[in-house]
């Protein structure tokens, strides 16, 4: 499996490889009202509205810093590849890949509530590596339940105002 590393912090997380669709510079960013501090906004990605979350944001609670190596991550979280939704994630120090195997990853032995997404960890030469579950990610972020509907409404509403 390849996973695309990044960094919070002096903490690496990685993200599933095969659902990364690109990765590209931080863009300018039209921002959301009355939706949560992580969503950082929406951006014309090929045509299409996509909203964009801090990764940064949701898991140390202040936003990602500008920086050469901080990126917008282009994932899909589309059930059908012919209807291909994305999001996008910012986040810091987005700069290599690994190619590890399943049974890399060991079960940390902790549940935390508020942060379903954290799944299995990989200890290598870097530290600890916590490996980010996308659908749970997507859809249970910061306890509050379907995100990606949240901040479609809030981008359709939004987006319908203008």
């Amino acid at each position: 499996m390849l996973v695309l590393l990044f960094q919070v912090d002096n903490d690496f997380y990685a993200l599933q490889g095969s659902r990364v669709v690109e990765v590209i510079p931080k863009v300018n960013l039209r921002k959301l009202h009355h939706v949560p501090e992580y969503a950082a906004g929406l951006f014309n990605y090929r045509g299409q509205i996509v909203p964009v979350v801090d990764i940064c944001c949701l898991l140390r609670g202040t936003s990602s810093r500008y920086s050469f190596n901080t990126r917008i991550i282009m994932v899909d979280y589309g059930e059908i590849r012919q209807n291909r939704k994305y999001v996008g994630l910012i986040a810091e120090k987005v700069t290599e890949t690994l190619h590890k195997t399943d049974s890399d990853f060991v079960d940390s032995g902790i549940n935390i509530k508020e942060a379903p997404y954290l799944g299995k960890i990989l200890v290598n030469e870097k530290g600890m590596i916590h490996y980010i579950e996308l659908d749970k990610l997507l859809a249970n972020a910061e306890g509050t339940y379907l995100l990606m509907d949240k901040l479609t409404e809030a981008k359709d509403d939004d987006v319908s105002t203008n």
